[in-house]
C-alpha cells in the first residue's frame, strides 16, 4: 500500500484514518482518485458523500459521485453483520470492514471484474458468531465460500482466538486480510477460472479440482500434509485440494504485491526499486520475484535483530514460483 497524506497540512496519514493528528482535518478516502480527500458536505443524491457506516466503525471510504447507495463499495458487499447490542460486536465488526477495504483496495488496483451483490454472482459477505442450540450445543461457524458467498467467523476479529487457531493449525501467521484474501480466491476461481473456460491450464498447474472436496479436507485434518510439501505449496493446507492450493496461492501473492508496494513507497530496501512501475500494474512476474525476495530477506534480518520471529517465514520454490505466476497472468489477463 502506498503513502497518504492530508489533503489540508500534507501531513501523512494511515489508511484507516478518519481524521489528521496534526490539523483535525476531518479525512475520506476515494478509491477513484486513490488518495485522501476532505470530508464532504451533506449533499442531495448522488453527490459524493461519506459511507452510512462512518460513524458506527469509522469507515473512512467516500460514496463516489453517481453511486445511488448510501454504502462505500466495501461495505455495501456485506449482506449480514453481527447483534450489535454487544460492544464487542461493534469492535469487531469493525474490524472485519478494516481488513475487507485492504481487500478492495487491491481488487481495484487490479481492475478485477467485481459484481455487485444484489446481482446473480454477486459477490456478498456475512459476518457470523458462534450460537448455542436449544439442547445446549454450541453451534460453529465456519469460514469459507458458497457460491460468492463469503462467511466469516466474527471471533477471528479476537487476537487471542486468532491466534489460538494459528498454533492448533501450525500456520506460519493468519491474520483477517489473509482470511480475505483467501476466499475471494475461491470467488474468482468460479468466475474467472469456472466461468472463464480455463480449467485445463489449472489442472495442469494445480491438479483436478473434481477430487472430492469433503473426502480431500478430511484426509488432511486427519494425517497433515505429506512430507515434502514445502518444495511445492505455499502452506500446509494448501496440500489438502487443488482449490485450496489455488486460493492460498491467491492470497499469497497479494500479499508479495502489496508488500512491495508498500516498500516502494517506503523505499525500506533498495531491492524494491527492482520494480519500476507500480507493482499492482506489473506485467513481468519475474520483475515482482527478483525484487520480493531480497526484501523478505532483509525484513527477516530486521525481525531477528529485535528477537521477533521471521517476518516471511516462506521459501518460494520454483514450483510455487510457477503457480504465483499463474496467479499473476491470470489476474492480468483479466482486468477490466
Amino acid at each position: 500500500m502506498r503513502r497518504y497524506y492530508c489533503p489540508n497540512c500534507s501531513n501523512e496519514v494511515h489508511f484507516d484514518n478518519t481524521v489528521c493528528v496534526q490539523c483535525g482535518n476531518q479525512l475520506t478516502y476515494s478509491r477513484w482518485r486513490d488518495q485522501f480527500t476532505a470530508n464532504p458536505s451533506p449533499g442531495s443524491e448522488g453527490l459524493e458523500r461519506n459511507c452510512a457506516n462512518r460513524d458506527t466503525i469509522g469507515c473512512n471510504w467516500l460514496v463516489e459521485n453517481g453511486e445511488t447507495t448510501q454504502y462505500c463499495t466495501s461495505c455495501r458487499h456485506t449482506l449480514l453483520i453481527p447483534d450489535l447490542s454487544s460492544g464487542q460486536n461493534i469492535e469487531r465488526w469493525g474490524k472485519l470492514e478494516r481488513a475487507k477495504r485492504m481487500l478492495f483496495y487491491g481488487l481495484h488496483k487490479y481492475h478485477l471484474p467485481l459484481i455487485e451483490a444484489e446481482q446473480a454472482g454477486g459477490l456478498r459477505f456475512e459476518f457470523k458468531q458462534d450460537v448455542l442450540t436449544m439442547g445446549g450445543q454450541q453451534e460453529k461457524v465456519l469460514t469459507g465460500h458458497d457460491g460468492g458467498l463469503i462467511t466469516i467467523n466474527i471471533a477471528e476479529a479476537d487476537d487471542d482466538v486468532r491466534e489460538q487457531h494459528r498454533v492448533a493449525m501450525g500456520e506460519p501467521y493468519r491474520t483477517l486480510i489473509g482470511h480475505f484474501r483467501h476466499e475471494i480466491g475461491h470467488y474468482y476461481w468460479d468466475r474467472l477460472v469456472q466461468d472463464g473456460n480455463r480449467l485445463e491450464g489449472f489442472r495442469a498447474m494445480f491438479g483436478d479440482e473434481r477430487a472430492d472436496y469433503s473426502e480431500a479436507l478430511s484426509r488432511h485434518y486427519q494425517t497433515g500434509a505429506p512430507v515434502g510439501w514445502e518444495l511445492s505449496y505455499v502452506s500446509s493446507y494448501a496440500t489438502s485440494h487443488p482449490w485450496e492450493d489455488f486460493a492460498e496461492t491467491w492470497a499469497h501473492y497479494f500479499h508479495m504485491v502489496d508488500g512491495l508496494e508498500t516498500a516502494q513507497s517506503y523505499a525500506v530496501a533498495a531491492p524494491a526499486a527492482e520494480v519500476r512501475e507500480n507493482p499492482y500494474e506489473s506485467k513481468d512476474f519475474a520483475v515482482l520475484i527478483k525484487a520480493w525476495v531480497p526484501l523478505t530477506i532483509a525484513m527477516n534480518a530486521v525481525n531477528r535483530s529485535i528477537g521477533n520471529p521471521d517476518f516471511y517465514p516462506f521459501v518460494l520454490s520454483p514450483a510455487i514460483s510457477a503457480k504465483l505466476e499463474y496467479v499473476h497472468k491470470l489476474i492480468h489477463t483479466s482486468a477490466q
